[in-house]
């Protein structure tokens, strides 16, 4: 059965651009044309992943991701800016927002990033069921991550990027290994989703003497057990 993609985007243009491209590439879709009516719409659908524009009326995609988040609805989200402000990604990224993308795109790299997500918000059956490192642990199972047994809360992201570190420990992963395992960019970038990312998982985890995760300047970036 195709996967469902809600498309929240107040530009009719875009959203016709949007829809037929998802549909070529195989994916059901649903529109809507603001945060309000996306809200509505979730009441009766249930999308693998939601692609939504920054800039609408009523309500704008900062408020609409804000909301299904405060709500515990974890549902992967693409977001679509229209300018590289690095302070509108970083913002998106920081309320729950996966990846984003800026208009004006082309079509393969929005079907990649749309594909990246839902792999990375999917079991992978390959990775062991149990991981740690120090303190944390991953039981992939449950998909659930714990620091000293206490539950830590995870975007699929944020999962994603600490399953690879912990699997590698003690590797130094380039950024562009990271981009490709876990954003399924395979070309050379200069995204700082990455460094973004490390960001979160350390205030999430770097606690009660913890810092694992660690810089290497001009490389990348490694877990290590605690010494």
């Amino acid at each position: 059965m195709a996967e469902l993609i809600m498309i929240v985007d107040d530009e009719p243009g875009v959203r016709a651009l949007v829809n037929d491209t998802l549909r070529i590439a195989g994916f059901e879709t649903v529109e809507a044309t603001d945060g309000m009516s996306a809200l509505t719409l979730l009441r009766t659908h249930k999308p693998a992943l939601l692609v939504i524009d920054i800039n609408m009326p009523l309500m704008d995609g900062f408020e609409l991701v804000e909301r299904l988040r405060s709500t515990g609805d974890l549902t992967p989200v693409l977001m679509l800016t229209a300018r590289e402000d690095k302070a509108d990604i970083t913002r998106g990224l920081k309320i729950g927002a996966d990846d984003y993308v800026v208009k004006p795109f082309g079509i393969e790299e929005l079907i990649l990033r749309i594909k990246a997500i839902l792999r990375r918000s999917t079991k992978n059956v390959d990775v062991p069921t149990l991981l740690t490192c120090g303190p944390i642990s991953i039981d992939d199972d449950q998909h659930l991550v714990t620091f000293n047994g206490d539950e830590v809360d995870l975007s699929p992201t944020e999962y994603r990027l600490l399953q690879i570190l912990i699997e590698k420990k003690g590797r130094v992963l380039s950024k562009n290994l990271l981009l490709d395992e876990v954003w399924g960019i395979t070309f050379e970038s200069e995204s700082t989703v990455v460094d973004t990312y490390i960001s979160y998982l350390r205030k999430k985890l770097h606690r009660d003497g913890f810092e694992g995760i660690k810089t290497i300047r001009g490389v990348g970036f490694q877990i290590q057990e605690p010494k």
